[in-house]
């Protein structure tokens, strides 16, 4: 009886919850122009993205967060927003298109869509308190003609749990179908119940039906994961299946020549940023590939706090290279509208000298340095760097003080092949040995890095607003040539 008593008040406490938050969501006030870096208006952020493509439309599903994945209890009172777009540019926006409607739906989670028979299905976990007072997690799908408004199938949920894995940890399906056979298919993120080694008990379950209504148990697609291996994605292009998933947020993946593997590692893990968290992709015009994120926000909105649920959007194209192993940089339809460039006037503090917009740096037995002042807190900043032979380290103070002492060191080292910016680094760049180029945008407290249009870096940073922009480079004879910096352009 306590039991009983105690999941109805906890189930009634979530419904206060909810019903005092609301929807809250308008999407009549908010912009319909570029959606990089893009948050609702309004105590509202982007969560889980879920991109998806038909017919040239580009389908930017996401998880609508009130409360940093406080809502409902903590179980975060998730929905499915949409935003649509046929050209990178100009964007449509929807109201709630997959919501809470039921008072034990707790979240609706990250899922997926597909298109099949002239029917959109998207799949998705629901996230619920059990007859126990567990937290479950249980797959449902809702099916549309329009891609918008969608209805949810009984019974919802229609699978609850499959034997030997978790059911607290059962979510995030990826849907795909087999067009010869008409069979869906579903990778859908869980735990092992009993793992050869306790600690690599996450996996990707795979389920396949022909009807929705019986499904089969194969094969996990993904082990050994030290975490359960979250918003998995999964496609064919150009000759490679990638198979796509995160740990802890930090998104990772590996291709093969075949359909289910054998899997390999990549020669470098492009879609790993650390502040970029669960990265999607979904095709676009002239088999492009675009890429859906969010950069969660930090705690306390401190420079030096961890990450907490919900944010900004962000997006990347996709490249792929000659042996399957992606790359990413900037979508330049979504590269933010700019004023014209500032007129620069350096400052060559040591062992620099300055002709027009170029920068030479001379600093075999030491640090050479040089600087601008009055650089606007929102801007873009493009340039080339070169490297005159061997270095220990080159790089820049973005939004520093006069002495540096301040602000967020974009640093580059070629030997250990590491990008770090701020308190966060990419890792196995290659090419830092030769002439780079580097596009930094800055836009309000977020800074996002593409390095010679293959890999990118984004970080959260809220505190520090400075006016000095600093170059440096140790140990070595570096150049920064055709520096342009342009003021953003907001609405």
């Amino acid at each position: 009886m306590k039991r009983i008593m105690f999941v109805s008040l906890l189930l009634a406490l979530c419904t206060m919850s909810y019903a005092q938050l609301g929807v809250q969501y308008d999407p009549s006030v908010q912009t319909t122009k570029n959606l990089q870096y893009f948050k609702p208006k309004g105590n509202l952020f982007v969560g889980d993205c879920i991109p998806f493509s038909h017919n040239g439309t580009y389908y930017y599903y996401w998880l609508l967060d009130s409360a940093h994945h406080k809502s409902l209890g903590g179980l975060g009172g998730h929905q499915w927003v949409l935003s649509t777009t046929t050209d990178l540019v100009n964007w449509k926006q929807y109201p709630v298109v997959l919501g809470i409607d039921e008072a034990w739906e707790k979240s609706i989670c990250t899922g997926s869509v597909v298109f099949h028979n002239k029917k959109y299905y998207a799949f998705y976990a629901t996230r619920l308190i059990n007859s126990e007072g567990h937290v479950n997690e249980q797959l449902s799908y809702a099916v549309s003609d329009d891609g918008i408004h969608f209805e949810k199938q009984k019974p919802n949920p229609f699978y609850t749990s499959a034997p030997g894995y978790s059911k607290r940890d059962f979510r995030d399906p990826k849907v795909f179908v087999d067009e010869k056979t008409g069979e869906f298919h579903l990778f859908v993120s869980s735990w092992q119940e009993n793992p050869v080694m306790g600690n690599a008990g996450g996996c990707l379950v795979h389920l396949t039906s022909k009807d929705l209504k019986n499904w089969k148990v194969l094969d996990p697609i993904l082990t050994g994961q030290p975490s359960v291996p979250e918003c998995p994605d999964y496609f064919f292009w150009k000759g490679w299946y990638y198979l796509v998933y995160s740990d802890n947020s930090d998104t990772y993946y590996v291709k093969s020549r075949k359909p289910y593997g054998p899997w390999e590692e990549p020669r470098h893990q492009a879609l790993n940023e650390s502040w970029s968290n669960v990265v999607k992709t979904e095709s676009f015009k002239n088999d492009r590939r675009i890429a859906a994120a969010w950069i969660p926000s930090r705690n306390e909105n401190k420079d030096n706090n961890g990450e907490i649920f919900g944010g900004n959007s962000i997006f990347r194209e996709v490249i792929q290279e000659a042996d399957g192993t992606l790359a990413t940089r900037f979508p330049a339809e979504m590269i933010p509208a700019t004023a014209s460039p500032l007129s620069l006037k350096f400052i060559p503090d040591l062992k620099s000298t300055v002709s027009g917009n170029n920068l030479q740096i001379s600093s075999a037995g030491g640090v050479g340095a040089a600087h601008l002042e009055n650089i606007p807190t929102e801007c873009r900043v493009t340039l080339e760097i070169e490297p005159q032979g061997a270095n220990e380290e080159y790089g820049l103070y973005l939004r520093a003080n006069e002495k540096a002492t301040e602000g967020y060191r974009l640093n580059f080292s070629a030997n250990n092949r590491i990008v770090s910016l701020g308190n966060t680094n990419i890792k196995a760049v290659d090419g830092l040995d030769k002439t780079i180029k580097v596009d930094i945008i800055l836009d309000n407290d977020i800074i996002d890095v593409c390095i010679d249009n293959r890999r990118c870096i984004v970080n959260r940073t809220p505190e520090q607003k400075g006016g000095f922009l600093w170059f440096y480079a140790k140990h070595g004879n570096v150049k920064f040539k055709s520096i342009k910096i342009s003021p953003l352009v907001k609405e």
